[in-house]
């Protein structure tokens, strides 16, 4: 199909370029990915050499600092050739947004001086830090680290505790909480990564008991109120960054997957059937209405985000409520736009697509566990509707 030039946001050429050099590349190891749940190390040089993982990053910490145009593409580019390994990269990403909340000596430290520092984090309903002099001690478990077999730092989100068991609270009576950057080498480990798809991203459990992290070493997920960096990208939130990426994962998805079955439905005539695929006309009908969809989601994902970016870059410019309302709403339709598309691609090619060597086999299992992660939750979207309406919203995850 021909491609219509649209007026939208300018990406990095250069970073951009990058990546579509490596997608033959992380194709071609989407197979050993698969079966080791792991990003190769092979792999991880590349990507590591191309700076994939620094994107995000302050230049002051040694990072590329782009913005989130180029991010999506760099991520939708990975995502073609294999869906893990863009996850892992957009994680990544966000998470080294870290290095903004930080002190330059704590950034240095942790991402300035390794120029293979990776930064992964997870969620743990059981845990705690416990306020102590220089710092905090840490138990609990966390899981859903995503890249983290692959990461030098590993990130522990903790409500903060009183040594005396009390609640640590802010100004307005919240809970405190903050994220313990740890070194990898630290935790212990449990291999749970058991999963549908995705597999690759070994987003496994870790465990931490009265360990001992430094003030200097935790931020707060209220990036405004630590933030030491200037530049517009860090007047975005991580959250912000991770609805983009994610989207460029399922979006990414979509696209390989549309294209392996045209390559399919051209040739191939199902038993008992006397002409290709293509001739049938809900096909035909399905797959005009998959190409535009996907599409349709993707520009209008790359207008809000272009548009918000040169509002947060503009003097003074911040990310404002209905900034953040507008890329949850962008984000999440485009992932689900994303997974219709998928799941057309793969029913329509009939019995060929379940082999574990066809393309869309994998595809049909990531774009799943995509939709299934907090990034992709449908209620994201009730929450769009209700701030529209003017009814009471959790900003929470927006």
């Amino acid at each position: 199909m021909d491609t219509y030039t649209i007026d939208l946001p300018a990406a990095d050429a250069a970073i951009v370029a990058r990546a579509e050099a490596l997608r033959p590349a992380i194709a071609a190891a989407s197979e050993e990915i698969e079966k080791q749940r792991r990003l190769p190390v092979s792999l991880l040089e590349q990507l590591h050499e191309a700076r994939l993982f620094r994107m995000l990053m302050p230049r002051s910490a040694n990072g590329l600092e782009t913005d989130p145009v180029t991010f999506f593409h760099v991520i939708e580019a990975i995502a073609r050739g294999d869906a893990s390994t863009a996850w892992c990269v957009s994680q990544a990403g966000g998470c080294s947004m870290s290095a903004a909340y930080l002190s330059a000596d704590a950034a240095h430290h942790v991402f300035g001086r390794d120029p293979r520092a990776v930064l992964a984090w997870g969620p743990g309903p059981r845990v705690k830090a416990t306020v102590t002099e220089g710092g905090y001690r840490v138990t609990g478990v966390w899981a859903f680290a995503s890249g983290g077999r692959h990461a030098t730092w590993i990130g522990a989100h903790c409500p903060i505790f009183q040594p005396d068991g009390s609640p640590l609270r802010d100004a307005d009576g919240r809970h405190v909480e903050r994220t313990m950057l740890v070194p990898a080498a630290d935790v212990v480990w449990t291999d749970i990564w058991n999963v549908v798809g995705l597999r690759g991203t070994a987003s496994d459990q870790f465990e931490l008991n009265d360990y001992f992290v430094p003030a200097s070493h935790s931020i707060t997920r209220e990036y405004e109120k630590e933030c030491r960096e200037s530049g517009p990208l860090y007047r975005m939130s991580a959250m912000a960054c991770y609805e983009v990426g994610f989207a460029g994962v399922a979006l990414g998805i979509a696209r390989a997957s549309l294209d392996a079955f045209v390559d399919v439905a051209r040739n191939k005539v199902p038993r008992g059937m006397r002409s290709a695929i293509r001739d049938n006309a809900v096909v035909q009908m399905n797959t005009a209405q998959a190409e535009i969809r996907v599409r349709a989601a993707r520009t209008y994902l790359l207008h809000v985000v272009g548009s918000i970016w040169r509002d947060v870059g503009a003097p003074g410019g911040k990310l404002t409520d209905e900034h953040r309302i507008m890329i949850r709403g962008a984000s999440t339709h485009a992932i689900h736009t994303a997974r219709d598309a998928v799941d057309m691609a793969y029913n329509a090619t009939g019995a060929t697509a379940i082999f574990g060597s066809h393309p869309l086999e994998r595809r049909f299992r990531d774009i799943p566990t995509v939709t299934q992660q907090l990034q992709g939750r449908l209620s994201h979207v009730e929450t769009v509707g209700a701030w529209m309406l003017g009814a009471d919203v959790d900003m929470t995850f927006v």
